[in-house]
């Protein structure tokens, strides 16, 4: 594997670990004890706070923040403006950095440009947020999340298209099975 790229205009503070093939590009601060994996791309302008933790595999678009109590497993996405936020309640003259709230998004949910993802939610592993979209409650793996606040309208396939109603769908794309149980849904 390679080693990192790293555009020359970015800065990578002293104690961050950036992983092989990974790039980060223009414009991107990555601060000191922040850990990004292999084959991860930073658009223009993200920057990633100390503390976070970034999987492999993760493509964040460009003025993305992704700040101290954020963790984005691997094949994560992360679309260009989408917010995370850290506290729930911010005011400029009062220090809440006792009270962040940690953000986890499982393996391969994808969120889309301009959402924003209140703290201490959890999406589940390949959860599709909408553009633009408010999430401020944990969403299930697989739930297709849209709207201000957001809410489900249906179940997306890991391979990123919209499953067909139905007790067991199976994707018309990539064949794959899927089932639920206790209103929870899986690969069958």
């Amino acid at each position: 594997m390679a080693a990192p790229f790293v555009h020359e205009s970015a800065y990578v503070d002293d104690g961050a670990v950036i992983g092989a093939d990974t790039k980060v590009w223009h414009f991107c601060h990555v601060m000191g004890g922040a850990v990004i994996g292999d084959r991860c791309s930073l658009g223009q302008n993200v920057v990633v706070m100390n503390g976070t933790r970034i999987g492999n595999n993760v493509k964040i678009q460009n003025n993305v923040s992704i700040y101290e109590g954020v963790t984005l497993e691997d094949d994560v996405f992360c679309g260009p403006s989408m917010v995370f936020t850290n506290v729930i309640n911010p005011r400029s003259h009062v220090s809440r950095k006792n009270e962040y709230r940690p953000t986890l998004v499982r393996r391969g949910a994808s969120i889309g440009a301009n959402a924003t993802i209140v703290c201490g939610s959890t999406l589940g592993e390949y959860a599709f947020i909408g553009a633009g979209a408010v999430v401020a409650r944990d969403v299930p793996a697989y739930a297709l999340m849209v709207g201000v606040p957001a809410r489900q309208i249906g179940w997306m396939c890991q391979c990123g298209e919209r499953l067909p109603k139905g007790d067991a769908p199976v994707c018309i794309a990539c064949g794959t099975e899927y089932s639920f149980s206790n209103g929870a849904l899986a690969r069958a």
